[in-house]
């Protein structure tokens, strides 16, 4: 099998950490890499001893790039991702695929026309404890799912995160998308689809940013599952965990990553059972995510994470925001 020639689209935290990834796989290697800031592209392409360009055009007009990996700010996938399937390169999207329905629709319909692959970065899948709940949850052992709960909590945009994009609600989808893509897809990756989203929060903490910092999101899926998202930038003492409880027992994690990670799960009369995180054996998922990527390239085969999944977790984001707003609960689903 020959090697995916692979082009990288910006070069901040997560598309050099994607970059790096990529260059680890058997059958994908880093051609070329672009950014607008010279500075950053200059090092990670002497990093990865590969050509750089300011501008991604010519990235994309070379023809040993085959595929990108889109690592922009989220309000400009739909323009990236729109410019590289006219030139026949498949796109891996970081998350959040868009900031808006309008974009994701976009990137769909021309990668689809264009013939090539779309896959969004929905990385939490291929996480140790992530994927452990969601194999747990759809076992069959503890019956279906009936109410999933998760928190993601924290003091807000910090150190290399504080870029002034990420204050934005059109250019950055908030911290419903920008952070909390990861975990409406997780408890759709765990319940399936969603019916109808309510929601309320407000800002209180990150006062520069002009969405909401506070989240309480309530979810019903078509299973006739309910869930709760709890969204936070404002917290001193942060957390990342939550729960599933199913018909015949639960699962829960209330610590997701650090040293007390793990799950411990239970039927309803029986002796709970726990998995330390350190115990769930995984590759490394930004390599994963990567790995799954290019197999469905090579191999012409459905991504892992195809874009319309990638939508959903941006319409579930629109529709909390819209609840928020109104005061009123928003059924899906929703038109771009």
């Amino acid at each position: 099998m020959t090697k995916l020639g692979v082009g990288l689209i910006s070069c901040g935290v997560m598309g050099t950490s994607l970059a790096k990834a990529c260059n680890e796989l058997e059958h994908a290697r880093i051609v070329a890499v672009s950014d607008i800031d010279k500075e950053k592209a200059e090092k990670l392409a002497k990093e990865l001893n590969a050509p750089y360009d300011l501008d991604y055009h010519n990235l994309l007009g070379r023809k040993d790039v085959e595929a990108v990996i889109v690592a922009s700010p989220g309000f400009l996938h739909r323009e990236m991702t729109v410019a590289a399937a006219k030139t026949k390169k498949h796109v891996f999207s970081e998350k959040p695929m868009a900031t808006n329905l309008a974009d994701c629709d976009a990137m769909i319909a021309a990668c689809r026309e264009a013939g090539v692959k779309l896959m969004v970065g929905q990385v939490c899948r291929f996480h140790g404890v992530h994927s452990k709940v969601k194999e747990l949850a759809s076992s069959g052992e503890m019956g279906k799912p009936t109410c999933m709960m998760v928190a993601r909590i924290g003091g807000g945009w910090g150190g290399v995160w504080a870029q002034s994009w990420r204050m934005s609600l059109a250019k950055s989808g908030g911290a419903l998308m920008e952070i909390n893509a990861h975990e409406i897809d997780f408890m759709r990756f765990v319940c399936g689809d969603v019916q109808s989203v309510q929601a309320v929060g407000g800002k209180y903490r990150q006062l520069d940013a002009d969405y909401p910092d506070i989240a309480l999101v309530s979810l019903r899926f078509k299973s006739g599952a309910v869930g709760l998202l709890h969204s936070s930038m404002a917290t001193a003492i942060g957390a990342y965990g939550g729960r599933v409880d199913c018909a015949n027992g639960s699962i829960n994690f209330p610590s997701i990553w650090g040293k007390d990670a793990g799950i411990t799960y239970g039927k309803f009369g029986e002796a709970a059972k726990t998995i330390p995180a350190a115990d769930i054996k995984v590759e490394l998922p930004v390599r994963h995510e990567l790995r799954c990527f290019v197999d469905a390239v090579l191999k012409d085969e459905t991504p892992a994470v195809p874009g319309e999944e990638g939508r959903a977790a941006v319409e579930v984001a629109v529709a909390a925001y819209r609840s928020i707003e109104t005061g009123k609960p928003v059924e899906l689903p929703l038109r771009g």
